[in-house]
């Protein structure tokens, strides 16, 4: 350990050394220490976000559903993403059968070649300890921890995103142009995993090559649109036959109100959530945004003006939470991914100073060039989004966190007989004591003695660090032990609660409950969504906020007095329950299983529900296409009431389930003129508690 801790000092990006046999044993210690975290479990979530569960299954069933990402195999609608996560899993399935480990165990199998990939590309300039550290900071980030183990579309952008900025520090290191093209690949593969959202690496990748690219400038300029042209093709063959396919013979695209992938990238997925202007949103966005508060009545007042815990978002970030500069060290997202984040910033400068006279070409300073802008620029953007945030978003931060403190940390430890480099370590461990301070601070029962530990072996780190004698020979050794507690003691309490506690829901976050913390719009809620009994939070422990008698949730409005759509009931459309809700799946009782299953080969859709995570659960439950109406949120405009009558007179849809998602939005939406049209033409029978019409008598 000692040998290690000693390496020499280094001016310029050194080649690799060969590899020890401790680096060997302490690499596949921590790719199967993360295997086991991560899969460990996985059962106890179930069908964990139920929206893209139903897609996934659907893609098992049917090719053009997997091709097109489609809720259900008969092709209704879509998901409101682009499909390449949910292959993954709709081929795990279509090999293992339908279950929920079969879906989640590729998305934690990503989350071990993140792991292995940032060790790899931080270890090539920096090391193997550097390579370690980077990798182990990752896979113990909460809401890495919680997002590999969970089937949003995360995990793969993640791993797609770590891979450009491999390609890229390796065209740095040679200037060969089949780097950049691979660079630009892996983009456009990001792309076809969460759209715009990976387009934010895209500048610290192409600035950082402009700097430090060995080419001429010229030829780093032709590089980049080498890039640039990779990029579209690996992205835009799949745009391209989406656009050109004919309408009438593919799914409707979710989340789209014209039915056009374009519109959907450039809108609703794209500068809709940068300023708050989503069309479609079931949320103030764009032109529905009154539309919505008026449906809603004193239940939208609520989510807006603090009926929930958390309040109202003085920032104006409106429903999502407050915007500003220190967003990402809020209650939702602080004990996501802030833990860290100031040690990050820190060892940035630091390590930047340290490379000032390095060549223009010099690999390190090119590395600390792209995993800085990748914070701060994916940083700075969740911070002044004023459209649709969820804290599970910061999972885009953890590899640039995870980067910058291990490169950082092990730059400045090979520097610290200098002084102010022992000074800037000194600081970087009494920041980060504060910040677990703060964030550990925020769950009074969890583990409450864990924050007088870090901060007291914080403080004694930091103290021994200043001493130039406590920082060689085997001290030294004691000392980075000390230091590596400050930083992860924290994370790792947080990433086991996230490994023990079972989480579902469309909104999630990691760890425990947190005081003041907003799961979703508003204020909603504790840690994630709401769980399946209905409650705020996204996980499945059942006390994620404060609840009213009767199970309600604390400050909501009940459907009548807030005017409601008929069949909403208020905030009840959020949650979950049998009918399940805009947030929650739903969950059938066995004898409505048995009634969807019975003749079910004589219809294309057994069901139709209002809004996908409704649909879902019954879905999911029989194995046979439910159609979702409205798509996720119940407002896009597919079927239309007329295409709906038809496929009724046709005999292709045997049941119109109520509840859940209620009547859309708008109040004059399809959505809403499909369940009024159904209430005044067919008879309702309940059974296990759901109400649903025979659209076959």
């Amino acid at each position: 350990m000692t040998t290690t801790l000693e390496q020499p000092k280094v001016d310029a990006a050194e080649p690799p050394p060969a590899r020890r046999r401790w680096e060997t044993w302490a690499l596949a210690a921590l790719l199967v220490g993360t295997a086991v975290a991560y899969i460990w479990g996985l059962g106890a979530s179930g069908w964990a976000n139920s929206f893209y569960a139903a897609a996934v299954q659907a893609g098992s069933e049917s090719w053009e559903a997997f091709f097109f990402g489609s809720s259900d195999a008969a092709n209704s609608i879509t998901v409101d993403k682009p499909p390449m996560s949910l292959w993954l899993m709709a081929l795990s399935v279509r090999v293992f059968g339908l279950s929920s480990w079969a879906m989640l165990v590729p998305q934690a199998l990503l989350g071990v070649g993140s792991v292995a990939l940032l060790y790899a590309t931080v270890k090539r300039w920096f090391g193997a300890p550097a390579g370690l550290l980077a990798g182990l900071v990752l896979a113990l980030t909460p809401i890495a921890v919680l997002m590999f183990r969970f089937n949003n579309p995360d995990a793969l952008l993640v791993l797609l995103m770590i891979a450009s900025v491999w390609a890229m520090l390796r065209a740095v290191e040679d200037g060969r142009t089949r780097w950049m093209v691979l660079t630009g690949v892996f983009v456009g593969l990001g792309f076809l995993t969460k759209q715009l959202q990976v387009m934010l690496v895209v500048p610290p990748l192409a600035l950082t090559y402009l700097v430090a690219g060995p080419p001429k400038f010229g030829k780093r300029l032709a590089q980049c649109f080498a890039a640039l042209g990779a990029m579209i093709v690996s992205a835009g063959w799949w745009l391209l036959i989406v656009e050109l396919w004919p309408a009438s013979s593919r799914p409707w695209i979710g989340g789209s109100q014209n039915n056009s992938i374009l519109e959907l990238t450039l809108g609703y997925n794209g500068l809709g959530r940068l300023n708050g202007e989503e069309t479609g949103s079931v949320m103030p966005g764009g032109g529905s945004r009154g539309d919505a508060a008026t449906a809603m009545g004193g239940a939208g007042e609520a989510m807006a003006g603090g009926g929930f815990p958390g309040g109202g978002a003085p920032g104006g970030g409106g429903m999502w939470g407050s915007t500003g500069i220190t967003r990402m060290f809020e209650s939702a997202q602080g004990g996501q991914i802030a833990w860290l984040i100031p040690a990050a910033l820190i060892l940035l400068v630091a390590g930047l100073a340290l490379r000032g006279r390095a060549p223009r070409v010099d690999t390190q300073r090119a590395s600390f060039l792209v995993w800085g802008l990748w914070l701060l620029v994916t940083g700075l953007t969740f911070s002044f989004m004023a459209g649709i945030f969820h804290a599970y978003y910061t999972v885009a931060l953890a590899p640039a966190v995870a980067a910058l403190v291990a490169i950082g940390s092990v730059t400045l430890w090979r520097r610290r007989d200098t002084l102010w480099v022992r000074a800037v370590l000194a600081a970087t461990l009494l920041a980060t004591a504060a910040m677990s301070w703060v964030l550990l601070g925020r769950s009074a029962s969890f583990v409450p003695w864990l924050k007088w530990a870090v901060v007291v072996v914080g403080v004694v780190a930091a103290v021994a660090v200043l001493v130039p004698a406590l920082t060689r020979g085997r001290i030294a050794a004691v000392v980075a032990l000390a230091a590596l507690f400050t930083g992860l003691a924290g994370p790792t309490a947080y990433a086991v609660d996230t490994i023990a506690t079972p989480h579902t829901g469309s909104i999630v976050s990691a760890g425990p409950n947190v005081e003041g913390a907003r799961g979703g719009p508003g204020g909603m809620g504790g840690p994630g969504g709401m769980d399946g009994a209905g409650r705020m939070g996204g996980r499945t422990d059942g006390a994620a906020v404060p609840t009213a008698p009767g199970g309600a949730v604390a400050g909501a409005t009940d459907g009548a007095a807030a005017g409601a759509p008929d069949g909403m009931g208020g905030m009840g459309a959020m949650g979950g329950g049998a009918a399940g809700g805009l947030l929650s799946g739903s969950e059938p009782g066995a004898e409505l299983v048995s009634l969807l299953e019975q003749d079910s080969g004589n219809y294309t859709w057994v069901a139709a529900a209002i809004g996908s995570n409704s649909a879902s659960g019954y879905q999911l439950a029989t194995e046979d296409p439910v159609m979702p109406i409205g798509g996720f949120n119940g407002s896009d405009p597919s079927p239309t009431l007329e295409q709906f009558q038809q496929y009724v007179a046709d005999g292709k849809i045997h049941y119109f389930i109520a509840g859940g998602r209620g009547g859309g939005m708008g109040g004059d939406g399809t959505a809403s003129e499909i369940s009024t049209w159904v209430q005044e033409n067919f008879t309702a029978v309940t059974v296990d508690g759901v109400t649903l019409y025979d659209l076959t008598s």
